[in-house]
């Protein structure tokens, strides 16, 4: 679908896109199949999609996948799918938001008789992709891998070292319980409208060897937000601001190994796991 389709589209129908939405379109079919092989997508796999938009990528899942469920909040966008029969078959579509919807329950339904496997794919807005990124977080271990489309600032940020910039709360958890498994940069020309940046689509899995047990993902989330809540302090001094004793503070960085003097940006994520697994056995 090239641009003046999408726009003949949207004007027959009476269709503004919605900024709040991140209404950005991927309209380059060769780019969606290319993307579709990047996500690791086989004949026997189940979907679940986020943002079908008006249908690119979607349909190119759909021409790869067993079967495909696609979420859309827009309603406008839901009607124009069904009615202008945009979508396959074998897609079914869901008039939803990503951040409300029960994806587990959505998993087992495709678990059902499944022979492949179930995975995520997403083109997510800057407004939801921080939430949507961690609850995927949470269903790890019942996908396959999930495959998302970011701003890409915001994918660079998911897997940065320690030292740099980019180095935070959400680096250190993707660190400990994800792996990167491939990427994709995709240049702004590939959507409608153009957006101000490029993207990157980043397919994501759980860490095979991780360190880091189930029970204990909310008490290191909690501990690296409070660590990374105010870069230009101490380590120390951060988690005192976030809501940590200062003498339980004092005796769980000595236990991690780590100068109380430090950044946050120079610790290690296996050793704020350390860290927070003092401070919780230390409350």
């Amino acid at each position: 679908m090239n641009p003046t389709e999408l726009r003949g589209i949207l004007d027959r129908r009476g269709l503004h896109l919605r900024k709040n939405l991140g209404q950005n379109f991927l309209i380059d079919e060769m780019q969606a199949a290319r993307l579709v092989e990047v996500a690791g997508v086989e004949p026997e796999d189940r979907i679940i999609e986020v943002g079908s938009g008006l249908g690119c990528l979607t349909r190119a899942l759909a021409d790869r996948a067993d079967r495909v469920i696609s979420v859309e909040i827009d309603s406008g966008l839901v009607l124009a799918l069904r009615e202008e029969s945009l979508l396959p078959d074998n897609v079914e579509l869901i008039h939803d938001d990503a951040l409300r919807i029960d994806l587990e329950a959505r998993i087992a339904e495709l678990e059902s008789g499944l022979k492949g496997r179930v995975r995520f794919v997403a083109n997510l807005p800057y407004s939801v992709a921080t939430p949507m990124l961690r609850r995927l977080l949470d269903l790890r271990h019942r996908l396959a891998d999930w495959s998302v489309m970011l701003q890409r600032e915001v994918g660079e940020r998911l897997f940065a070292e320690v030292g740099c910039r980019d180095y935070g709360s959400f680096a250190v958890l993707h660190h400990l319980c994800a792996e990167l498994r491939a990427s994709k940069v995709l240049s702004a020309r590939c959507f409608f409208p153009v957006p101000a940046v490029d993207s990157l689509f980043v397919r994501i899995g759980a860490r095979s060897d991780t360190p880091l047990m189930d029970s204990e993902l909310s008490a290191l989330e909690r501990v690296a937000r409070a660590a990374f809540g105010k870069r230009r302090k101490t380590i120390s001094n951060s988690l005192r601001g976030g809501g940590f004793p200062a003498d339980r503070v004092a005796a769980a960085l000595a236990e991690a190994k780590i100068d109380p003097g430090d950044r946050s940006e120079k610790v290690e994520p296996e050793r704020l796991l350390d860290l927070a697994r003092a401070l919780t056995r230390k409350e």
